[in-house]
């Protein structure tokens, strides 16, 4: 598994939001135009229109769908299998990703997930970002999500699979969301957070200083440190870097604290930065310890 994220990870490397040289230019922005600064879908440069392709990163066995959502927009998503199936595991990964880039530059991610895990993996692409239609705002990620659940509960190959929420930053926020919101339909079989925060307003003043002060105009809230209280069904796993320099370690170890799942496991990688935790030595191992354990041996 090593050689395998050694080569693959590479090629990942992207930035969350602007750098702190224009943070001052862009807190007067902050009301009118946050969603932008929020979601930085056209980061890095072509993103909306190059988006990679599974067999990049020798990915086969695979589908590229367009899901459409209930609001008319249409969402575009990869679908791929284990490729090996004699190691296939009764799991389906539904992986949210951060707010910059698209769905191809996680596919190193997915490649271990599928290759060396044996897990499903649907890698859902928001609205506005890659080749998704639409403008991205917390209201219709919040709808992209559930589309996204949904699509696996309807699909029939994987109807009896155990389906895991897996988020990294501000698709930590999305799947806390979307699982607090389905809980009660037991279908949801564990949850994993990567370097996600309290809340977009607490995020201002790490990410924006000169900002801090125009955090209560934010109308994109997402407030995780409200919700994960909620969420006391489902096992997660708390994946931090403690170099990560966007968001600070302290939001997950707050996340976590308050958290009242009936399992949660704490898993921080000294040396992880926001974009590097998942390149971390035993990120992966930490992933599938978890599932193993509370998963796939839970009756």
């Amino acid at each position: 598994m090593a050689s395998v994220v050694s080569n693959v990870f590479s090629y990942f490397r992207l930035p969350f939001m602007a750098s702190s040289a224009v943070a001052a230019v862009l807190s007067g922005l902050l009301y009118f135009k946050q969603n932008e600064i929020i979601y930085p879908r056209n980061i890095p440069p072509g993103a909306r229109t190059d988006v990679p392709r599974p067999p990049q990163f020798d990915i086969m066995d695979f589908e590229e769908l367009m899901i459409p959502t209930p609001d008319g927009e249409s969402l575009s998503a990869f679908f791929i299998r284990p490729s090996n199936k004699q190691y296939a595991r009764d799991i389906t990964i539904l992986m949210f990703h951060g707010n910059a880039g698209n769905i191809g530059y996680r596919l190193p991610i997915a490649k271990i997930l599928e290759s060396e895990l044996g897990y499903n993996v649907l890698m859902l692409q928001y609205r506005g970002y890659g080749l998704s239609t639409g403008t991205p705002n917390e209201n219709g990620l919040k709808i992209d999500a559930q589309v996204g659940l949904d699509y696996i509960r309807k699909r029939a190959e994987l109807h009896k699979t155990k389906i895991v929420i897996y988020g990294q930053s501000l698709g930590g926020a999305v799947g806390i969301g979307l699982a607090a919101k389905n809980q009660k339909d037991g279908d949801i079989a564990a949850i994993i957070l990567e370097n996600t925060f309290l809340s977009i307003k607490k995020m201002i003043p790490a990410a924006f200083p000169p900002a801090r002060y125009l955090a209560p105009l934010c109308h994109q809230i997402w407030p995780s440190e409200q919700i994960i209280p909620q969420i006391d069904q489902i096992p997660i796993l708390f994946l931090s870097g403690q170099k990560d320099e966007i968001v600070p370690p302290d939001h997950m170890r707050k996340l976590y604290s308050i958290c009242r799942a009936p399992v949660k496991i704490w898993k921080d990688f000294p040396e992880g930065t926001h974009n590097d935790t998942v390149a971390e030595p035993g990120y992966f191992y930490a992933i599938d310890d978890f599932l193993r354990n509370h998963v796939l041996r839970k009756k």
